[in-house]
């Protein structure tokens, strides 16, 4: 595996009032229409309730293909749907707007019925380099879609409040006016945090984060981490965490807890929900640690170390510690996450939990509901999908999994033979996963294993598929195709 296709995956949100309480119900019952945030909802479950969600598509024949839209060289970015859009992170590789040059980071809006190029969101790359910003990674970061607002985080370790019309309505909305790029089909930012230069956050290799949102709080991880030596953290006490207005940009708490602990990088997103009546923000951090906060006040309500006592963490993934890449899921009460490391650093032992999020203070004995690892489980990027009494899990080694959501007890293990980046996703009876060699499997929703098919999308899929208003949506490493069945 090369290096300039490391930090895609490593990811790889609603308005004032949102409760987040989204539960694994029934897959009939689970969410549908628009998909607006990394997870479709804020407690991350990777669950859809769409029906006819075609399971079998040829893109060489264009059987159930709607469109396709050129992107980068590199696509790491999952799609969102918002309000008959669709946004998506990439590299500029793509040239769709030709007067652009160079290799910079960019969130393309496209039209969801056609996917027409409305505008692009373009970030130059950092003058400091690879130790902060990879070439060619693009931005990897999924939006949360607000409103008429759209936030994410750049390539530049920015967080970016953004008009989902961008300039194509002819204004320059927000305080924000210093935008480089201000043609009719360029964003328009309204307000821009600058975590590098005003929080001295120093991220490694890439900012990653896919935001999500509670009230008037957009929440989000710094990407603060090693340098490039891998030795040394270079600012130890800046932010791990974020809360901010969503209106002005203006901190309103930031947390620590990892701090000098972050064994490498921090990619991973925060969940936010309801857990035993409490809201709660939860986050994975880059020192194998999972993180709750009171989400208005930045109180911390629990924590759990999802590594053994006796693990160690050695450079290159030769340790037996792992930091956390993938999503925390919420559901009845318990959060699910698991462990890993970049993918570079190999295969290696992993671990699961179910963890009780009704607990206080140092929950890893006290918290835990069941664990999976050893020989059952590998290091994984991947995020958990929820439904029906079943969740679906998937690691780097290239296994899917169906386990028991109440015991973690095993049904079923798939194995792909292909490395795994993306994530599980449940809809229309289905279980689909992406894989580094290029194939979209489909399998059939259940305890009892079935492969439904397998698509090749021509090149490595890193990212998860999306299905809104009956289409399905999947990028690949170089373009994004709208399926459904005649």
């Amino acid at each position: 595996m090369t290096r300039t296709n490391v930090w895609m995956a490593l990811l790889l949100f609603v308005g004032a009032g949102w409760t987040g309480v989204v539960s694994a119900e029934p897959l009939s019952k689970a969410k549908k229409g628009d998909w607006p945030m990394w997870g479709g909802s804020t407690n991350r479950n990777m669950v859809s309730g769409e029906r006819h969600i075609v399971g079998d598509w040829d893109i060489g024949t264009k059987k159930n293909l709607k469109w396709t839209v050129p992107l980068g060289s590199q696509t790491y970015g999952n799609p969102v749907v918002a309000n008959g859009k669709i946004f998506v992170g990439t590299n500029n590789n793509g040239h769709l707007r030709p007067s652009i040059k160079g290799d910079k980071g960019v969130v393309v809006c496209v039209e969801q019925k056609t996917g027409k190029l409305l505008w692009q969101a373009t970030h130059d790359k950092m003058p400091t380099g690879r130790v902060n910003d990879w070439p060619e990674q693009g931005i990897c970061s999924s939006p949360w879609v607000d409103g008429d607002r759209l936030y994410y985080i750049s390539n530049r370790c920015e967080l970016i409040c953004a008009d989902v019309n961008g300039f194509l309505d002819g204004k320059n909305d927000g305080p924000y006016k210093d935008e480089k790029y201000k043609d009719k089909q360029d964003a328009d930012f309204i307000w821009v945090l600058d975590m590098f230069a005003d929080l001295d956050v120093f991220p490694h290799n890439l900012a990653t984060c896919s935001p999500v949102g509670a009230g008037d709080l957009v929440f989000l991880t710094t990407s603060n981490g090693v340098d490039e030596g891998h030795l040394n953290i270079p600012e130890p006490d800046a932010p791990d965490f974020l809360a901010v207005n969503k209106h002005t940009g203006k901190i309103v708490w930031e947390a620590n807890d990892p701090g000098g602990s972050v064994l490498h990088g921090q990619w991973s997103s925060p969940a936010y929900g309801i857990i035993g009546g409490v809201p709660q923000v939860v986050f994975g951090g880059g020192d194998g640690w999972c993180y709750s906060y009171a989400p208005k006040t930045g109180k911390l309500l629990w924590k759990f170390d999802l590594n053994p006592k006796d693990s160690k963490w050695i450079l290159g993934g030769r340790g037996t510690r792992n930091a956390i890449i993938a999503t925390p899921v919420i559901d009845d009460n318990k959060v699910f996450l698991a462990v890993g490391q970049d993918p570079e650093h190999g295969e290696g032992v992993g671990h699961l939990y179910a963890i009780d999020g009704t607990k206080r203070g140092d929950i890893t004995e006290t918290g835990r509901v069941w664990h999976v690892g050893g020989d059952d489980f590998h290091r994984t990027m991947s995020s958990v999908a929820i439904a029906d009494g079943l969740l679906y899990a998937a690691d780097l080694s290239g296994f899917l999994y169906c386990l028991d959501v109440k015991t973690g007890s095993r049904y079923w293990r798939h194995d792909t033979f292909s490395a795994i980046w993306g994530s599980p996703y449940v809809v229309d009876g289905k279980v689909m996963l992406g894989t580094e060699d290029g194939e979209l499997i489909v399998m059939e929703h259940g305890k009892k294993m079935k492969l439904l098919g397998t698509n090749d999308m021509v090149n490595s899929v890193y990212t998860t598929p999306v299905a809104s208003h009956g289409v399905l949506y999947i990028t690949n490493r170089r373009a994004m195709f709208a399926l459904q069945g005649g």
